[in-house]
């Protein structure tokens, strides 16, 4: 039986996409919830055939528990067993991640634990790094920090930027997370 999951998501939601096109065995992707309601990713999910639902955050002001109390009474309504960040552009509190501890899942722009938080693409480059890539890891309350499910390796070019490097790094986004998601659903 494939494990009802969820995708959160801040934006356009291309790792979003990756997830619902794999066509896992594993998992099956019911519900979408972004904390920005006008997310491009939002109307994507709509048009694959996958409830979106907006959760402004905004409202809460400060107080992210209660922003996430609502999000997590949305995924349990559903029944939702797994949940997948992607490209969700909030810090979650310990509250959240403990309530979905060893079913909460990223997908992180660098060779962890190298580079954890943003601007990695830039920092790779100015460290001189010969490959980059990216990492799918279980979430803790320590960010970027969880246990690692899989990396993707690439090589560093001459004349990379941060933007190409990005555009390297999301392709094999695109790849390495639906196969590390369906395995962890498999468990």
């Amino acid at each position: 039986m494939k494990k009802r999951t969820a995708i959160l998501i801040s934006g356009r939601g291309s790792n979003m996409r990756a997830l619902i096109e794999a066509k896992q065995d594993a998992y099956e992707i019911v519900l979408v919830v972004s904390n920005r309601p006008d997310a491009e990713g939002l109307e994507l999910a709509r048009a694959l055939g996958v409830e979106a639902l907006a959760i402004d955050h905004k409202p809460f002001g400060k107080d992210r528990e209660a922003f996430e109390r609502e999000v997590d009474a949305a995924l349990r309504a559903r029944g939702i067993e797994l949940v997948a960040l992607a490209g969700f552009m909030r810090l979650l509190t310990p509250y959240f991640v403990r309530r979905w501890q060893g079913r909460l899942v990223n997908i992180h722009p660098s060779l962890l634990p190298k580079y954890p938080g943003t601007d990695t693409h830039a920092r790779a480059l100015a460290a001189g790094d010969a490959e980059h890539g990216c990492t799918v890891h279980l979430v803790t309350e320590e960010i970027d920090a969880g246990q690692i499910l899989g990396q993707a390796r690439m090589d560093v070019l001459p004349g990379d930027t941060p933007q190409t490097l990005a555009a390297r790094v999301l392709e094999l986004e695109h790849e390495l997370y639906p196969r590390c998601f369906a395995e962890l659903a498999r468990r």
